[in-house]
């Protein structure tokens, strides 16, 4: 209870107080550094957000990228791992660990080393990518560098990002479907065959509801995972260019570490939490339309 005091309520209640301060640790105040050089200033942090200034617009533009980001991800994501899932579980035992292993590597490997080396791979004199094409007679690409480009109305460099994303978080969505494929009963299959139905008719009467649960537990996971995007961003982009890939985590970063307004960072980051936590409860909310949990009673 004290380590929790300390190190997560204690600075929960810190950065709300602070949100009605312009705030500053380089500027003097009063109590507890508040007041003096960081005024009172109400709810102007919160309306700053809405507003038309320069700082309103850059919250709407991170805002608008990060929902870009994260609707491209999630049907990406689902739409390779629970295939993917269902091919790896139809084979050999010994044949099964190597390509979870092979999977999941990316997973744990440092999204710092991830950026670093896809970043490379984007580079437009010595990347692989440009390689490839300019080995075919094709003209190289400024992967990372140009806005203009759009691919169904995603910028390049956005699309880009997601690629990297998905391939760096699959691994874990992967094994948790395998996970779910696993624990379905044979005998539903069996029952399934023995009615006559087919390969698809089997995973979409019989496979897709009982691992329903998991699926859900993905898709929320998968959807709070790509709205806090920051270090693919941070690494490969610094958000740019012209703000193509500014993303939601990194204006709160550049608030409060570039720029040392941490009033109005806070702000940013408690109406995330706010955002997120509605997003969650109406998710859990729609979930028992069509989430089926073995044995629950109808």
């Amino acid at each position: 209870m004290l380590y929790m005091m300390a190190f997560t309520l204690l600075p929960m209640i810190w950065a709300v107080l602070i949100t009605f301060f312009r705030y500053s640790p380089t500027r003097q105040g009063g109590v507890l550094g508040l007041g003096g050089g960081n005024p009172f200033v109400g709810l102007s942090n919160y309306a700053d957000l809405f507003s038309d200034s320069p700082s309103g617009k850059l919250f709407r533009i991170a805002v608008k990228n990060t929902l870009i980001f994260a609707l491209a991800v999630l049907p990406l994501n689902l739409a390779l791992t629970l295939p993917l899932a269902a091919l790896i579980e139809s084979i050999s035992e010994r044949l099964k660990t190597i390509f979870r292993t092979i999977y999941f590597l990316p997973t744990v490997t440092s999204l710092v080393a991830v950026s670093l080396v896809w970043g490379v791979i984007y580079n437009p004199t010595f990347g692989l990518l440009n390689l490839i094409l300019r080995s075919m007679g094709l003209k190289g690409m400024a992967w990372l560098s140009d806005p203009q480009t759009k691919v169904l109305g995603i910028a390049l460099p956005m699309l880009c990002l997601i690629i990297t994303y998905v391939w760096q978080d699959m691994g874990y969505n992967l094994v948790i479907f395998i996970a779910g494929l696993q624990s379905i009963p044979d005998v539903f299959h069996e029952a399934a065959r023995v009615d006559g139905a087919n390969a698809w008719q089997r995973f979409w009467n019989v496979t897709l509801p009982m691992i329903s649960p998991t699926l859900f537990f993905n898709t929320v996971l998968a959807i709070i995972g790509a709205l806090q995007t920051f270090t693919l961003a941070f690494v490969a982009t610094q958000g740019g260019p012209a703000y193509a890939t500014w993303f939601y985590a990194l204006h709160i970063y550049t608030n409060a570490f570039n720029y040392f307004e941490l009033g109005y960072a806070a702000a940013l980051a408690w109406l995330f939490f706010v955002v997120l936590v509605t997003f969650t409860y109406l998710q859990f909310r729609f979930a028992t339309r069509w989430v089926y949990y073995a044995g629950e009673v109808k």
